[in-house]
C-alpha cells in the first residue's frame, strides 16, 4: 500500500502544469480579447452615430474605408483617428475583387491609403478586401504594398438589413477570444447595426470581454 502511495505523490509531481485560460503566472486574470470591425464607411448617415456608442463605452474599433467616401466624409475619419480607432484600407471604389487585376487593385490601395493620409497623416497598413475575396491579384496586390489582410470570424450580415435582435443572437452565440466582428457603417437603407451594438458591447464587457483593434488581437 506504502508503494502506492509513494507513486501517486511521485506522479502528481510530474505532471505539467496547466493554468486555466483566464490567468496568467501570477494569478491575476487576463481577459479575453475582442476587435469590432467596420467595412464601407465613413457615412454621414451612421457612422457618427456609432462612434458616439464606442465613446459612451470607451470602447476602440477598426474601420475599413471606402476612399471615396473618405473624400465625402473627411471630418469623420479625423474623429476616427483622432478618437483612437484603428484605420484599414477596403479600396477607393469598392469594386469586385474577382474582376481586378494585380495593377488595378494597386491603384484602387494606393488611391484610398493617399487620401487617408492626407486626412489624418497615417497610412493604413491592414487591408480587407471588399466580399472577403482572396484571388491571385488580392493576394499579390497586397503582398507588393506590404499589407495585413484582414478578414473576419463573425459575419453579423447586417448589410442585409438584418434585424438587431438576429445580429445580436448572432455575435453572442459565437463570440470567443480572439474574434473579430464584421460590421457596416455604411449601409443602403435602413440599419440596426447601431442598435444592436447598445445591447452586444455591454453584454461582452460584463462577460469580461476586453475590446481592441485589429492590431492590437494578441
Amino acid at each position: 500500500m506504502k508503494k502506492y502511495i509513494a507513486f501517486f505523490v511521485a506522479a502528481l509531481f510530474l505532471l505539467p502544469t496547466v493554468l486555466p485560460s483566464s490567468a496568467n503566472e501570477c494569478g491575476k486574470n487576463v481577459k479575453s480579447q475582442i476587435a469590432l470591425t467596420f467595412d464601407d464607411g465613413p457615412s454621414e448617415k451612421y457612422t457618427g452615430r456609432i462612434l458616439n456608442l464606442l465613446k459612451k463605452y470607451n470602447v476602440r474599433a477598426t474601420f475599413f474605408l471606402v476612399g471615396t467616401n473618405v473624400c465625402m466624409a473627411p471630418d469623420i475619419v479625423k474623429r476616427e483617428s483622432r478618437e483612437g480607432h484603428e484605420l484599414g484600407n477596403h479600396t477607393f471604389t469598392h469594386p469586385h475583387m474577382k474582376t481586378q487585376t494585380r495593377p488595378s487593385l494597386e491603384y484602387e490601395l494606393n488611391l484610398t491609403s493617399d487620401v487617408i493620409y492626407r486626412v489624418c497623416g497615417k497610412h493604413p497598413t491592414l487591408f480587407r478586401p471588399p466580399e472577403g475575396i482572396l484571388s491571385d491579384a488580392v493576394l499579390s496586390a497586397s503582398d507588393s504594398l506590404g499589407y495585413r489582410r484582414v478578414l473576419w470570424t463573425i459575419d453579423t450580415m447586417d448589410w442585409a438589413h438584418r434585424s438587431a435582435d438576429d445580429i445580436v443572437k448572432n455575435v453572442l452565440k459565437n463570440a470567443g477570444n480572439g474574434s473579430i466582428i464584421l460590421m457596416h457603417d455604411y449601409i443602403v437603407g435602413e440599419s440596426h447595426t447601431e442598435e444592436a451594438l447598445e445591447i452586444i458591447i455591454p453584454e461582452l464587457l460584463g462577460r469580461g470581454f476586453e475590446f481592441v483593434t485589429v492590431s492590437e488581437l494578441k
